[in-house]
């Protein structure tokens, strides 16, 4: 007796369908995205973050520095709070910015976080003097 291999062979391959279980594939995809969800850092910012955002001490960021100022506008967004040596001075706030003087900002430290500036000013200026109410 031949074995008909040509006739098992069609009927084997007619047969069988592709099945492919979408259950696994689901599995995996939510497990990846739950990774995803908790080892992301979610942050409420008041303003972009850049290097004078993060509390850090240093200079800030002003745009314009040319010219012979005696004080430099410094916004921070929701500004409501402003330290000099340790003194409150946010009676000087003003539309959420502050003046500081350029010899402040070029010998001092200015550190600012979201909503407030702490000042450390140089030999010789008081935090008066230190920090003015801009000008509307």
């Amino acid at each position: 007796m031949a074995i008909d291999v040509k006739s098992y062979k069609k009927r084997f391959l007619h047969d069988q369908k592709p099945n492919i279980n979408l259950v696994p594939f689901i599995d995996i995809l939510f497990t990846i995205m739950i990774f995803l969800v908790v080892t992301s850092n979610f942050s409420a910012v008041d303003s972009p973050m850049d290097a004078t955002d993060s509390g850090a001490t240093g200079k800030p960021n002003v745009t314009d520095t040319s010219g012979n100022a005696e004080y430099y506008i410094v916004p921070v967004a929701n500004l409501h709070k402003v330290t000099v040596n340790g003194v409150d001075r946010s009676d000087a706030i003003a539309n959420s910015a502050i003046g500081v003087q350029a010899r402040v900002m070029d010998e001092g430290q200015v550190s600012i976080r979201p909503g407030e500036i702490v000042i450390v000013t140089p030999d010789g200026i008081s935090p008066d003097k230190a920090v003015q109410r801009p000008k509307t």
